[in-house]
C-alpha cells in the first residue's frame, strides 16, 4: 500500500474514532450490554454495520454533489470546520464535567427488544448523520482520488471501537467507571478535532 494511501486511511481511522468515542447514549448502551453480557454480538454488529453504511452513503452522496457543483465542496469544507470546532468545544466541556458509566441492574431483555433499542439509538440520533454522512463523507471527499481509503479507515475505526467496547466491557468496567478516564478521553478527542479542523481549513 503506498504511503500516502496508508496515511489517508490512518487519518480516517483516527477521525472516525474521535467522532464516536465521546460518551453518549449509544456508547453507554453498548457498554452496559457488554457489562451485562446480553446479546453483545447483535448490538456490536448493528452499530458497526450502521456506521459502515452511513459512511459509504456520505462518501458516495457527497462525491456526486461535488462533481456536479464543485462550490459545494467549499461550503461543506467550512461547514465541517465549524462543526469540528463545535465538537471540540463540547469535548472540552465534557472533560471539565466528565460523566461515568455503571452496570445496569435491570432484568434481562429479549433479543428483539435489544435490537430495536440499538437501532433507535443509532438512527434516531441526528448526530449520527452529522458524524458519518456529513462529516466523514465531507472529509473523505477532501481526497477525491483516495476517498475510499479515508472511508475504509473511518469504517475500521467504528468496527474496532464497538467491538472493543462491547466485548471488552468487563475488562474496561473499572477504568470506564471513573470520571478521570472520561476526562482524559474527552480532552484527547477535543485536541484531535481541533487538529483535523485546522488541517481542513488550510487544505
Amino acid at each position: 500500500m503506498p504511503v500516502d494511501r496508508l496515511a489517508i486511511a490512518l487519518t480516517g481511522l483516527l477521525t472516525g474514532l474521535s467522532l464516536i468515542v465521546a460518551i453518549g447514549a449509544q456508547n453507554a448502551f453498548v457498554l452496559r450490554q457488554g457489562l451485562r453480557r446480553e446479546h453483545v454480538g447483535v448490538v456490536v454488529a448493528i452499530c458497526a454495520a450502521s456506521d459502515l453504511v452511513l459512511i459509504a452513503a456520505g462518501t458516495l452522496g457527497i462525491g456526486t454533489v461535488v462533481q456536479r457543483a464543485p462550490v459545494a465542496l467549499t461550503v461543506l469544507r467550512w461547514g465541517g470546520v465549524f462543526y469540528l470546532v463545535w465538537f471540540a468545544v463540547m469535548s472540552f466541556r465534557r472533560a471539565l464535567r466528565p460523566g461515568e458509566l455503571h452496570e445496569s441492574g435491570r432484568r434481562a431483555r429479549s433479543l428483539r427488544s435489544i435490537a430495536l433499542t440499538t437501532l433507535a439509538l443509532t438512527y434516531l440520533n441526528p448526530h449520527v448523520y452529522l458524524d458519518t454522512v456529513v462529516m466523514l463523507g465531507n472529509l473523505a471527499n477532501q481526497h477525491p482520488q483516495q476517498r475510499w481509503w479515508f472511508a475504509s479507515g473511518a469504517g475500521l475505526g467504528s468496527i474496532v471501537w464497538f467491538t472493543g467496547l462491547g466485548f471488552g466491557a468487563r475488562t474496561l468496567a473499572g477504568p470506564l467507571g471513573r470520571r478521570s478516564t472520561w476526562r482524559i478521553i474527552d480532552a484527547v478527542v477535543g485536541v484531535v478535532m481541533v487538529g483535523v479542523a485546522a488541517k481542513l481549513a488550510v487544505g
